[in-house]
């Protein structure tokens, strides 16, 4: 493993929270915006020299940083990155800088909460994605409720906001109660597996409960726990009716962040099926059932929408059920699409939502019957909706082109029949996608608001030009992302079928 001399990710944890505490301290709104936005952006800057710094070669956990938390019962403060995580911190820095500016003018009171709100979730979001001892991701991961309860019932834009931010936060915490109980299970059987006691030789360190025997009587046991745990959060039918609501309810660029950052899935792919290999090899097609399930479900539903931002927030439910399918393949190429599609997410699925802030700000609401038209007085907006759109929907030379590729050829091999599910998901994304666009930008302009709405500013043109070019960009050039998770997959495929007969060809691993 190699070790960290520079706190690089520590900085990327506290950075935020630093300036989460400046802001609230500014004198006036204009400073404590300035405040924040120069924080996120440094944040940027930092996430990517984070990835500067890791070696692609090596799919070992990097940039190490351990120091004792709670000596008495092992716990540490233990932090690192490899090919899965090491571009989410990037994108999710990204993401945040996004939100704050499309929230620039449309805060109007205590702002200064709003955007230290915004910079400390961002702060434990990175927590998140770099925690490598358990208590450690938990702590983060319960965080994480404070800051969107309070963004989605201070400054949601619906009349129930309080009751989603309320249902938000039941569902979450419904949900970290069978992750502590896994975790508790995984320390209490390094004890046990090292002929130790408890609490002297409890662990909650990642490499070493990956390195610790798990028995078969508990496999199972804990990969429901840890599946139950994250579904919910990424989320997954039937778990999924608290991200509708707060689309609706909450306020956009917060939503955004909710529909982009899917700490849910990454959870599972971090943790649920590598710390219970046997049972996720063979519960596999439970999980793929489960994703199918989603993929159709959602789709089917969004294709019912008449409003862009419920629209959205099925789609981005729909195509969790995807990425799912991708992990169940438990190959290369499923699981490297699965990535891929992850990363996606973040770019398309927050730019979208973004947009329809915009048009919600502008005409007071984001349904069809309000709309119509939009193309001929908006066409920069529309011309970046469009973009986003098709990477949505998996068009060639968008990013989500290679990642809908690689989950429907990974889901083929494994699972045929997931395989064509897969591809009946991407055929009803097309069609709910196109059948509102149709009724939303196009055909004759029936509403006042809609003849004087105002194209998008300078600011908000800046803000979309950064995702459609790396949307363009890793559309056209995929193995920019693939090189990068590539030996950090090959070592996660080999740990689940460690005790499978694998096939090895050369850079494709498969179980047959």
């Amino acid at each position: 493993m190699n070790e960290s001399h520079f706190p690089i990710l520590s900085l990327l944890i506290f950075l935020p929270l630093l300036g989460a505490l400046m802001t609230v301290l500014c004198g006036n709104s204009q400073l404590a915006k300035k405040t924040a936005l120069t924080f996120a952006s440094i944040e940027l800057i930092a996430a990517l020299s984070v990835v500067a710094l890791f070696h692609s070669n090596n799919g070992d956990f990097q940039l190490l940083e351990r120091s004792d938390w709670i000596p008495s019962l092992h716990i540490e403060f233990l932090l690192g990155i490899d090919g899965i995580s090491v571009l989410f911190m990037p994108l999710s820095a990204l993401v945040t800088l996004m939100a704050i500016i499309a929230s620039w003018n449309s805060i109007q009171h205590l702002s200064r909460l709003h955007f230290a709100l915004l910079l400390a979730l961002e702060g434990i979001t990175m927590g998140v994605f770099c925690a490598l001892d358990l208590v450690l991701f938990f702590l983060f991961w319960e965080l994480t409720l404070p800051p969107i309860f309070f963004l989605i019932s201070l400054w949601g834009i619906g009349p129930e906001r309080r009751g989603a931010a309320m249902k938000y936060t039941l569902f979450m915490l419904f949900g970290g109660v069978p992750l502590l109980f896994a975790i508790v299970i995984l320390s209490m059987n390094h004890a046990t597996a090292v002929g130790g006691s408890i609490p002297l030789d409890l662990s909650f360190s990642l490499p070493t409960l990956l390195a610790t025997p798990l028995p078969d009587s508990l496999q199972s046991t804990v990969f429901f726990l840890l599946l139950l745990g994250f579904i919910v959060k990424a989320p997954l039918v039937p778990f999924h009716t608290w991200l509708p609501t707060t689309a609706m309810e909450g306020a956009t660029h917060t939503t955004a962040l909710l529909v982009g950052l899917k700490l849910g899935v990454y959870g599972l792919l971090r943790f649920a099926m590598p710390l219970a290999p046997s049972a996720a090899v063979q519960y596999s097609w439970a999980l793929g059932i489960l994703g199918a399930i989603t993929l159709i479900y959602g789709a089917l539903i969004a294709l019912q929408q008449t409003n862009l931002r419920r629209l959205l927030a099925y789609a981005s439910i729909s195509h969790v059920g995807l990425v799912i399918i991708g992990l169940s393949a438990l190959n290369m190429q499923g699981l490297q699409g699965a990535i891929f599609q992850l990363l996606n997410f973040t770019l398309v699925a927050s730019s979208l939502m973004l947009i329809a802030g915009f048009i919600q700000h502008r005409l007071g609401s984001t349904e069809a019957l309000h709309l119509g038209g939009l193309a001929k007085v908006m066409p920069r907006l529309t011309a970046f909706y469009f973009l986003f759109m098709l990477a949505s929907m998996g068009a060639p030379l968008t990013s989500g082109f290679p990642a809908e590729l690689l989950i429907i050829i990974g889901a083929l091999t494994a699972h045929p029949t997931l395989g064509i599910t897969a591809l009946a998901g991407a055929v009803l994304c097309a069609a709910y996608m196109l059948s509102f666009t149709r009724r939303a930008f196009f055909g004759a302009i029936t509403q006042t608001s809609v003849e004087h709405a105002q194209d998008l500013r300078p600011r908000e043109l800046a803000l979309l030009c950064v995702p459609a070019l790396l949307i363009l960009i890793l559309g056209f050039m995929p193995n920019k992302v693939l090189r990068i998770n590539q030996k950090t997959a090959e070592v996660w495929l080999n740990r689940l079928m460690a005790d499978q007969p694998v096939v090895q060809t050369g850079e494709e691993i498969a179980a047959p």
